[in-house]
């Protein structure tokens, strides 16, 4: 297929990669700056463009991969003069009617995963959720997600609204909580590594475990005396001593549910 790249951050990066390395012809990637249009296109085999108005009008399908705040005005941009093409965007709190009246075919591909520029990762163990409005949409977009990846999902945007807030507890606010484990580790000169054994045990556990089964600590069995210290000494920090003991609390009473 013919792929028009809208986009050139962690995601379009690395499903751009993926795209190009399942035989698709990425043939243009925009951004708003050439510097980062270029950096991209140039390992797609592609031409760059900060411009709008230079987007070409022959792709298949247009991606549309940016901030949410961006993709309103960036639809209405793109699809003008080109509404018998297919239009996709990949986020996952945005919904699929973001096209209507703009665009005949469109859909959601929205590959759940964290990315970074600097990190490769095996695109084909990635689920990635799909919606689209119409027969042709779907056959499209089930046919490139299914080039790039194994786990290929059916999913309303009402659907996938709850999906992103999951992904958001298992893994923005884990990883916030690795930083904040970073902090009081530097505060008396301990690496960060010294957790990472700990870490890749715990996600390993949920492989084998329900995430409350594999639960562990004091919050479990609410040992107030261990709870109490611990929060004092966060009392320099009032938000992140908030966080510990409203976190704890929760553990707690997420395991008197059984």
């Amino acid at each position: 297929m013919k792929i028009v790249l809208i986009g050139a951050g962690n995601l379009a990066t690395n499903m751009g990669k993926a795209l190009y390395a399942a035989g698709h012809d990425i043939a243009q990637v925009y951004s708003r700056t050439m510097e980062s249009a270029s950096l991209l296109a140039n390992k797609l085999g592609a031409a760059p463009t900060n411009e709008i108005t230079e987007i070409r009008t022959d792709a298949d399908i247009y991606i549309l991969s940016v901030k949410d705040s961006a993709l309103p005005e960036l639809v209405a941009q793109v699809c003008s003069e080109r509404k018998d093409r297919l239009f996709v965007h990949t986020a996952g709190s945005m919904p699929m009617n973001i096209f209507d009246g703009l665009a005949l075919h469109y859909g959601v591909l929205y590959p759940m995963q964290t990315f970074s520029k600097e990190r490769e990762v095996n695109f084909r163990e990635i689920p990635c959720f799909v919606e689209a409005n119409d027969k042709y949409s779907k056959d499209m977009l089930l046919s490139l997600a299914g080039s790039i990846s194994d786990r290929i999902y059916e999913l309303s945007s009402d659907d996938r609204k709850y999906l992103h807030l999951a992904a958001v507890f298992a893994c923005n606010f884990a990883n916030h909580c690795y930083a904040l484990s970073a902090d009081v580790l530097q505060k008396k000169g301990l690496p960060f590594d010294v957790m990472l054994p700990l870490i890749d045990e715990t996600a390993r556990k949920v492989h084998e475990l329900s995430p409350q089964t594999a639960q562990t600590g004091p919050a479990v069995r609410y040992d107030e005396n261990v709870i109490r210290a611990q929060s004092q000494l966060l009392k320099d920090n009032p938000i992140v001593k908030d966080i510990y003991e409203r976190m704890s609390l929760s553990i707690h009473r997420k395991a008197l549910i059984k």
